[in-house]
Order: structure tokens, then sequence, then C-alpha cells
């Protein structure tokens, strides 16, 4: 593998490999594994939607998008328009959805120009889609959204047929298809899902009255993927299952998904300390013994919060040790007592799988009071992404 990073002007080449600090590790394999496994699992007629949103929750939208692709998914759902534009550049031709709210015309015009499909939620969006499609010469297709429980973007549910009729009449304008969002689908119990899928059925049974051809049918995230094939219909959109991470604890057997994300760092540095000594600011840890304190060059600025201070362990050379004191921007420092071995320039890591052992997104999630798709969107970009060894 390389160790520059090309296509930089003179004297700007980056280093990546041995002496980089700390990197990302993508593996485009496990994410293709991921896209397969959920193919097989949807049901007859189902196609598998990508979310590669936030630059492919923190995993680089183009490297998913190809490795998704590769494992049978047949379109792509992104939140923003330079998202959307971003893969399209890119060359990928798959279908794009775009799932955020667009108001201008020029964006509905972009969205023209490069075949992206906006999200309509009211009928004022579906008439500048008119307008721009005619001009264009040809219709701009859409999705329409339905409200049937999220209370964000779409159309109140029981608007939705005569939303529908309205847009269906509009030229310029094609309705390819029609979807909602679920808000609960991650709790066993289920009740507001089942609630928002039965709203969503009557909104799709009006429309077989009125003669109104819904076009794609889709509602499920990951977590309605995973959990019920009655919420498959024509297409799942699935975002945190395609990285290999389960929604919930209930649905981690699910499915065989891979982990497609590491966090590594390497050892910058390290220390002989007496008893007594605090470590870092505010000395919110001092060591009881004698103790070696190995540094990593990673802080909160790379995406490790602060929250994780003194909660957070590494695995090095096939141990698990104990990070210590607060976590400051561009380091941390961990305890390497229990483990002589560790040298200067050895790889540590943070997040994802060593040597048989696992640390994942769940796991600082629970620490830090939040989910793991915040943990895996929070890795800044000063981190290199490269691909891991396993993943070409």
């Amino acid at each position: 593998m390389s160790y520059l990073m090309h296509g930089r002007a003179p004297g700007e080449e980056l280093l990546v490999g041995p002496q980089q600090r700390a990197w990302v590790e993508i593996n485009r394999g496990a994410i293709s594994h991921n896209a397969a496994c959920l193919k097989r699992s949807l049901g007859p007629g189902c196609g598998l939607m990508a979310v590669v949103k936030a630059d492919g929750y923190g995993h680089g939208a183009v490297t998913v998008a190809e490795a998704a692709l590769a494992g049978g998914a047949c379109s792509f759902g992104v939140a923003t328009l330079a998202e959307a534009i971003e893969l399209r550049q890119a060359g990928i031709t798959a279908p794009i959805l775009v799932l955020g709210n667009l108001q201008q015309p020029e964006e509905f015009r972009c969205c023209l120009h490069w075949r992206l499909m906006p999200t309509l939620s009211g009928l004022d969006q579906g008439l500048i889609c008119s307008q721009v499609g005619a001009a264009g010469g040809r219709p701009l297709e859409a999705h329409l959204k339905l409200d049937t429980g999220m209370a964000r973007l779409g159309v109140a549910w029981e608007q939705g047929p005569q939303l529908l009729e309205s847009l269906s009449a509009l030229e310029g304008l094609k309705v390819q298809g029609v979807y909602s969002h679920l808000a609960d689908a991650d709790q066993a119990e289920g009740a507001l899902t089942r609630q928002q899928q039965q709203r969503f059925e009557g909104v799709l049974q009006r429309l077989q009255d009125l003669d109104l051809q819904p076009g794609l049918r889709h509602l499920a995230n990951s977590a309605g993927t995973l959990s019920n094939r009655s919420l498959h219909y024509d297409l799942v959109r699935v975002g945190l299952a395609l990285y290999g991470h389960a929604p919930a604890p209930h649905l981690a057997q699910s499915l065989p998904l891979q982990p497609a994300m590491a966090v590594r760092a390497r050892v910058t540095l390290l220390r002989d300390v007496p008893a007594g000594v605090g470590v870092s600011y505010g000395h919110r840890h001092v060591t009881n013994q004698p103790s070696r304190l190995a540094v990593l060059g990673i802080g909160y600025a790379d995406g490790v919060s602060r929250l994780l201070s003194g909660r957070l362990q590494v695995l090095a050379l096939g141990q698990r040790l104990p990070q210590v004191g607060s976590i400051t921007m561009d380091q941390l420092v961990v305890d390497a007592t229990a483990l002589p071995e560790l040298e200067v320039g050895s790889v540590v890591t943070l997040l994802g799988e060593s040597e048989g052992d696992q640390i994942g997104p769940e796991t600082w999630g629970e620490i830090c009071g939040t989910i793991p798709w915040e943990v895996l969107c929070g890795f800044k970009h000063r981190l290199p992404r490269l691909p891991s060894r396993g993943g070409h």
C-alpha cells in the first residue's frame, strides 16, 4: 500500500503510512457482505436502498456506495444535494433520493440536471418541480413523503392521497415513490411502529381506491428491515446495518453483520512515572503505583469524546488497556503498565477489531449517553480514511 496521498501539489504529499499518528480503516468487503446479507433477507421483489448520508456515516460516501452496489444495493439515499452530486461526480449512476427538504428552484434544477429525486412534502414543492421539469424538457422524478408519526418532514398522512392526486396532474413532474419514516422501530414492543404501518397502509389503500399509482413504496429503516418483513414493501432504506451494526440489542443476532470501521492510533511516547503523579488536565487521574504511560496522538478534535475520559479501553497486542486522565484535543494517555512489550510506534485500536477482540460504537454510546450513529459520524477528516487490510 502506498504511504502517500497523490493528486496534491508538489511538496504537499501527506504521509498516511507508519508515520501517521492516527487513522480510520474502512473494510469495503464488510460493507459488500452486509449489503448482500441484507438483500438476501428482504421480501420478494424488495430492493435495498443504501443510505450513505453524512459521508457514509463517516466511512466515505463514495467508498460505501461502490461497495454497497457490489453487494446488491439498487439505489441510494442522501440528506443533501451536495452529497448526491458527490456520488454522481464519482460516476455513480444508480437512482439517488435526496431525503432532506429542498425549496429553491435552483435546487430542483440541479436535481433535474444530475438526475436526482427530491423528496416532496407539499404542493408548493411539486409546483416548482413541475415548472423546472417543463422548462427542462423532461419530467423531474420525485418521491412523496408522508408523516405517519415522526412530525418532521412529510405531508400529514391523512392528506397524502389528495396531494398525490394533485401532483399526478402536474406536467413536468413524475412521482416515482411514496414513503414514510419510522420513529420508534428499534423498540421491541413496536406499538408506534404498528400505528405508523397502519396509517401507511391506509394511504396506500386510498390511493388504490382512487386509481393512483404510488410508485415505489418504502417505510423501513434498519430496525424495521431487521425486525419485520411486512415492513419491506418495494424498498428498504438501510443505514446503520449497512455499516455492520444493529440498531438495538434485541436485533443484534438478526444477520451476521460485519463492522466496517476501525479507529487506530500509534503510540507517540512512553513514560515511566512514580506513584502519585497526576495525569492530564485537572489531574482527574493520579497514579497509585509506579506506572508506564503511553501517549496516543488522537483526541477529541478527532472524534474521541471527552466524555470517554477515564472510562475508555483500548486494544493493544491482544490486551485491553485503560485510558487515564482527561482526553485532550489532540492526545490521550493509556496506562500500559501491564503491557511492557508496547513500544513507541505500536498500533493501538480504539474502535473496531484487533486480534479477536472488538470494541464497538455501542460501547462508546453507552458511556457517553448517545447512540452508535453519532459515534460513527463523529470522526473528523484529519483522520485519513484508509482501506483495511481485509477490505480489498
